[in-house]
């Protein structure tokens, strides 16, 4: 193909655009199929596929949606100038709500780090060293935000996993 002709052409640069974008999108399935299936091997390997997979690769596609966005948005040399005023306003309230529920973003975060290291899996046996609030039992769910442990007494404890990740844990025989 002549591309002297296309350059020529005052919609070479809507085809480039249009070429870009497709091979963006392409790049995003791509990369979002190999995430997830190293994510899914990471689980296997652990011997933890469960629902924490499924919330993790939630999470990543989240994040890989929000680049993908933003790429988009550079391609097609979308103007921040005018929309900077709905900018200013969107960050204004997102940042507010982020000071405000800082502990949530810091649970999804550490529910990522729990998720990656593996320090224990449901059915461990463990104890949250945390002085007079030691919390000691069986891991019965790993959530976005809490690890959900059941205590000897049949009770159900809710741990928050930003604290979980701070405080020293024991891993206990099985009771």
């Amino acid at each position: 193909m002549n591309w002297e002709i296309l350059k020529g052409d005052e919609n070479f640069h809507i085809y480039a655009e249009i070429a870009v974008t497709i091979l963006l999108v392409i790049a995003f399935f791509i990369v979002k199929k190999v995430l997830s299936r190293f994510i899914i091997k990471h689980s296997i390997h652990e011997n933890e596929i469960n629902t924490r997979t499924a919330y993790i690769i939630k999470l990543t596609n989240f994040a890989l949606t929000l680049v993908f966005l933003t790429l988009l948005a550079i391609v097609w040399e979308v103007s921040f100038k005018g929309l900077s005023i709905y900018f200013a306003s969107l960050f204004t309230i997102v940042g507010v709500a982020f000071f405000a529920s800082w502990s949530i973003l810091s649970n999804i975060t550490a529910y990522a780090i729990i998720f990656f290291n593996f320090p224990f899996k449901i059915g461990s046996a463990i104890s949250i060293i945390d002085g007079d609030n030691t919390v000691e039992g069986l891991v019965d769910d790993i959530t976005f935000f809490f690890i959900k442990i059941k205590l000897p007494s049949g009770e159900l404890v809710t741990y928050p996993n930003n604290l979980a990740i701070q405080k020293p844990i024991k891993h206990l025989a099985k009771h």
